[in-house]
């Protein structure tokens, strides 16, 4: 075996996805309908959603087969691999073991494809003929592109206007796999006219992506909306990167003692750690997961635990989640795919639950971390992956002060080869430290709604 590379063949993919909801410590909190403050029923989300991926959300089977055709577009890059970072340890001189868990081999070169497909397959199924949805720092608006291609979908993309400006190579990309992308907010939903009319100069946010997205679809007939993280299906579907690790590192004979991810909405994390948080509550192991989130999207970390719209122009569902309030327009920073007011309530219940631990980090100290990852392990780093890379060599680093032998890995969520400008800002000592304000977080919070 590579010491270096775990990898696994074809047969041994997850043919099931891991569904956390029957093993919760404690019941999910439903989504509730705003217009009536009732719980939803699968009517309510027929009009956005196909009807496979809503009953898919509100499962409690404990596994959920993956069908063939979805299984055949994911091999064309799964299994991935779990690599050993042996130059991050030398550097550090750490006694901790350093893996990472690689989603940018997908061809979008991110974790988000293994629900894409997923989704547009469903869609497909449907008679669906377009899809609608926003995205960040445009890996998810790359990975849905990719996979409406795939199954001959028309795909219409909301990107957050502050990453459509500074990652032009994304815009391409969709292009590329014949998508439309729009620099968000716009003027062709009402939801987009009417926050232009009141700031034209926002640098936008995934709430009001998500509102134009939400606002497109339900008004064409034929079309459906997908979003990329947050939701029980979408996290569902990412569980394949937890289970094959798990075969990876029974194939290494060693055990995770900590697991570090990035969070935005929480579907990369999610995935990543899913599989393992059965055997930390049931107290078969002892091990720690740690969520990662920037001081300028404090959501998990400083937001409110409360009922909250997914949206800013208030067209979803309310969910109980953390929340910095769905007005909140984040800081532009190079973490686009961080910068989500929310957080899926799934992941919001566990942290509630002291179940897994939130950490906010700085702009700068994640770069720093990230270039030190490149001149070890030689591999670029997402800014939002970096946020992981820095907090695993934070936790390598107590390692080295207490002389614990731990297990340590990454989800490595994508590469950076999009978001050079990012590092560039980094090298030229123009990255700004944002640290949110208190008193915007209680602005924000003000226009929750009452129910908690």
């Amino acid at each position: 075996m590579d010491e270096n590379k775990i990898m696994l063949s074809e047969r041994d993919m997850p043919q099931a996805w891991y569904n956390i909801n029957p093993h919760l410590p404690a019941p999910l909190n439903p989504p509730i309908n705003p217009a009536t403050g009732q719980p939803l029923g699968p009517e309510d989300l027929a009009p956005i959603f196909p009807m496979a991926l809503i009953e898919q959300e509100m499962s409690m089977e404990p596994w959920i087969e993956i069908p063939d055709e979805v299984m055949e577009v994911l091999k064309i890059w799964r299994p991935t691999p779990l690599r050993r970072a042996f130059r991050l340890e030398e550097h550090l001189d750490t006694p901790a073991r350093i893996y990472w868990k690689d989603e940018s081999v997908s061809p979008p070169g991110s974790h988000k494809p293994n629900t894409a497909v997923a989704q547009a397959y469903y869609n497909k199924q449907e008679g669906v003929e377009r899809i609608t949805t926003e995205t960040g720092a445009g890996q998810w608006g790359s990975a849905l592109s990719f996979a409406c291609q795939i199954f001959d979908i028309e795909c219409d993309v909301y990107m957050v206007r502050v990453s459509y400006e500074q990652k032009p190579y994304r815009r391409l990309l969709m292009q590329t796999w014949g998508a439309n992308c729009y620099s968000s907010p716009t003027d062709r939903t009402e939801a987009g006219r009417a926050i232009l009319a009141e700031n034209p100069d926002t640098p936008g946010s995934l709430g009001i992506a998500i509102s134009e997205a939400v606002e497109d679809a339900a008004k064409n007939e034929n079309t459906k909306y997908s979003l990329g993280s947050v939701l029980n299906h979408v996290l569902l579907h990412q569980t394949v990167t937890g289970l094959e690790m798990k075969r990876q590192f029974e194939e290494a004979g060693d055990y995770p003692d900590t697991i570090v991810g990035c969070v935005g909405g929480g579907s990369n994390f999610a995935g990543f750690a899913f599989p393992y948080v059965e055997e930390k509550i049931s107290g078969q192991r002892e091990i720690d997961i740690i969520g990662v989130e920037p001081t300028a999207c404090p959501t998990l970390t400083r937001g409110l635990y409360h009922y909250d719209f997914g949206d800013t122009a208030e067209m979803t569902p309310l969910l109980k989640m953390f929340t910095l309030g769905h007005r909140f327009v984040p800081a532009p920073i190079h973490a686009g795919g961080l910068r989500y007011h929310g957080a899926a309530p799934q992941l919001s219940l566990l942290v509630s639950q002291g179940v897994i631990e939130a950490r906010a980090l700085r702009q700068n100290d994640v770069f720093e971390g990230a270039i030190m990852w490149a001149r070890t392990e030689g591999f670029l780093p997402a800014p939002e992956t970096a946020h992981a890379i820095r907090a695993a060599i934070d936790e390598a680093i107590k390692c080295k002060e207490t002389g614990e032998e731990k297990c340590i890995v990454i989800g490595y969520s994508g590469h950076g080869h999009f978001d050079l400008a990012a590092y560039e800002n980094y090298f030229s000592g123009n990255l700004v430290d944002y640290e949110l304000p208190q008193e915007e977080i209680e602005e924000a919070e003000e226009y929750l709604p009452d129910i908690e």
